[in-house]
């Protein structure tokens, strides 16, 4: 046996190395280009084309951006910019158009002026678009002439045709259909994503114009963004339905040798910072050196003016930075040459020499902004303020609870029903609605792997508390002891004891409500177990219809799906030859004996809540996730914060329809 096996390492040699040509590695594996092949790919295709619109717009060649959603499925992407070079190319000897579209890292971005600053890094979104889509069409117009070249699969199929005079002064226009062999999900674009993704832009590009026509059947629409204030218009955005310090908005927009730095801020009276940073008008939701000289910056600043006003008493103690991000709300955009991410997914930068840039320009112009605006800081200064001593309070409260618990000779809340196991990766912890339905769970449950937490009531509302007030709570210092994570400061993800968190409640409003306050919390609190992919929302059925002949129930989990499994068995009976009785109830007809509607979880036994709800075979368990953190801090806001108009505003427009999945969190 050992020695086939040497003889098969052996015959290694260079015949079994596979050298794929031009772009076919995209084709093997899309993934390493575009994260997935699901929807975020395809909406990441769209990105790639529509990122070299906004590039041109940066380095002042272009003033518009229109992505168009065609009625046959594809995507048309224009821009009026310099439009790719037709010339032959010196060292392919093809047209630059052609060599730009089929050769991975060919482009304008890697020196030689094409770009000063871009954020298409590694220059090769446009020809894996082209290699990942059936057809995709390239026209560019120079000097009043349209030139057309046709791709299928990364390969031409025409040659550069030059197709005359054109009313297309000049740009580019991309048109690409994704290749349904590859992205076997697809079945079209998403118009909101389109919106979101260009209202970002128009917001980070002072003076572009964004539009996205529909021609879709059903749903035409057309929609076109404009902001001359930039981030500042943004910022505004940020705090709509909030109540802000003032109305100024603190800008700064300053050249710090090749790179160009803007920042915009407000506060608010909320207790949450808001701080997006974004380097070449890519979103670093990691943050990066940027952010770093931005806090280091406004700590200095603000402690220093307030020491200087006698805002701050001789022997207290510095504010921190954490005080002084309490209801801030901010967007920092760089512009630079040679921005360093770490990683294609570019969610950090990483560019040592911009936290000194941001850095300098904050400590010259924020500085001059508080003595200009005497009122606004002194508003600044005594939230923050505020938030130290709320700070010290809740170490205080943290403090008592960690001692209790060590007192009581365990870390973990007395009515949590722990599992056996100690591996947190296939541990479970269901927070259960109610001691009813609490201790239905944990009679059903598999003890092995199932932690049962109850909580009695609804929680308190976080998004309206600080950190002291929610370590008085009982319900919410049991969940944070029962999760193992910390909390604050002294957060972290590592603790965690169970990788599946699932809320549980009844399938009501009430139930709803309680979901909606835990993922407030989690939001607000424990970001990273939601974006580690940790928090579930188990459904619960609404109905159990009873077999006749037998005892077997079958379960349904949405309204919406009672009728036509009643009609698929009334049909099913007809074909076997059952007398179908017109005059009974549907149910009956359908060959059920009973039908109940679950009004809530504590209505069920153990063996039942298993069966339908808990059970990893049967369950119907939805992940929690973030899409957008901007969109999910508006709708926390506006659900759970203090202006009760938005709130009657969201809830009238969306009464019809109204249900926890809609929220897109």
């Amino acid at each position: 046996m050992a020695k086939q096996t040497a003889a098969k390492a052996n015959d290694y040699d260079a015949s079994q190395i596979q050298v794929l040509e031009g772009l076919e590695a995209v084709r093997r594996r899309p993934g390493m280009y575009i994260g997935s092949t699901g929807q975020d790919g395809i909406h990441h295709l769209i990105k790639e084309i529509a990122d070299n619109c906004i590039d041109e717009a940066i380095a002042g060649f272009a003033t518009m951006c229109k992505i168009e959603l065609l009625g046959d499925g594809g995507c048309r992407v224009t821009d009026d910019g310099r439009g790719i070079p037709v010339d032959i190319h010196p060292k392919t000897g093809k047209s630059t158009l052609e060599t730009v579209l089929t050769i991975l890292h060919a482009g304008g971005k890697f020196g030689g002026g094409g770009y000063k600053v871009s954020s298409g890094l590694h220059g090769v979104g446009s020809s894996v678009v082209n290699a990942l889509s059936t057809k995709f069409i390239a026209e560019v117009s120079h000097d009043e002439r349209l030139y057309r070249i046709e791709f299928a699969e990364g390969k031409p199929v025409t040659k550069l045709e030059d197709l005359g005079p054109t009313d297309m002064t000049r740009g580019t226009r991309i048109t690409f259909y994704p290749d349904t062999k590859i992205f076997k999900e697809f079945k079209q674009f998403d118009y909101q994503w389109v919106l979101d993704y260009l209202r970002h832009q128009a917001y980070l590009t002072k003076g572009i114009r964004a539009k996205v026509f529909d021609y879709r059947e059903g749903q035409e629409n057309r929609y076109e963004f404009y902001f001359d204030g930039g981030i500042k218009s943004y910022v505004k955005h940020l705090n709509f339905g909030k109540d802000t310090l003032g109305d100024d908005i603190f800008y700064v927009e300053k050249q710090v040798e090749e790179s160009m730095i803007q920042v915009a801020m407000q506060y608010n009276d909320g207790y949450n910072e808001n701080v997006m940073a974004f380097a070449n008008n890519v979103y670093n939701p990691d943050g990066g050196t940027h952010i770093v000289g931005f806090r280091a910056a406004m700590t200095r600043v603000v402690n220093d003016y307030a020491r200087k006003n006698g805002l701050i008493k001789d022997k207290e103690d510095n504010l921190t930075g954490d005080d002084i991000r309490e209801g801030q709300t901010a967007v920092i955009l760089t512009n630079l040459p040679d921005p360093q991410f770490e990683g294609q997914t570019k969610n950090k930068l990483g560019n040592p020499e911009v936290r000194r840039y941001v850095e300098s320009v904050m400590n010259e112009y924020f500085a001059y902004y508080l003595e200009e605006n005497p009122a606004i800081a002194k508003k600044i200064i005594g939230k923050a303020v505020l938030a130290a001593r709320a700070r010290k309070a809740a170490r205080a409260a943290r403090d008592s609870v960690i001692r209790k618990g060590v007192l009581e000779g365990s870390n973990l809340p007395g009515k949590l029903a722990d599992c056996s196991s100690k591996n947190p990766a296939e541990c479970e912890l269901y927070i259960v609605e109610g001691d009813s339905a609490g201790g239905s769970a944990k009679t059903g449950r598999d003890s092995r792997h199932q932690a049962i937490l109850p909580l009695r009531g609804k929680v308190l509302n976080t998004e309206r508390a600080r950190l002291d007030r929610m370590l008085n709570n009982n319900e919410i210092v049991s969940l944070i002891k029962g999760m193992g994570v910390g909390i604050g400061d002294q957060f972290d993800i590592n603790g965690l004891r169970y990788h599946r968190i699932i809320i549980m409640t009844d399938a009501d409003v009430d139930g709803s409500h309680i979901s909606t306050l835990l993922l407030t919390f989690f939001f607000r609190y424990m970001s990273e177990v939601i974006s580690g992919g940790h928090i579930y929302l188990a459904k619960p059925p609404l109905f159990e219809l009873t077999r006749a002949g037998n005892k077997l129930s079958d379960f349904i989990y949405d309204e919406a799906d009672l009728d036509p499994l009643l009609d698929s068995q009334i049909e099913r009976r007809k074909k076997e030859g059952n007398k179908v009785d017109s005059t009974s109830e549907r149910f009956r007809q359908a060959g059920y004996t009973d039908q109940k509607r679950y009004k809530g979880l504590g209505e069920m036994d153990a063996t039942q809540l298993w069966e339908t709800t808990m059970n990893p075979e049967k369950r119907v368990l939805v992940k929690v996730q973030v899409a957008d953190a901007e969109k999910a801090d508006a709708i926390f806001n506006k659900l759970m914060g203090d202006e009760v108009e938005l709130r009657k505003t969201f809830i009238q427009t969306r009464a019809k329809q109204a249900n926890l999945e809609d929220l897109d969190v």
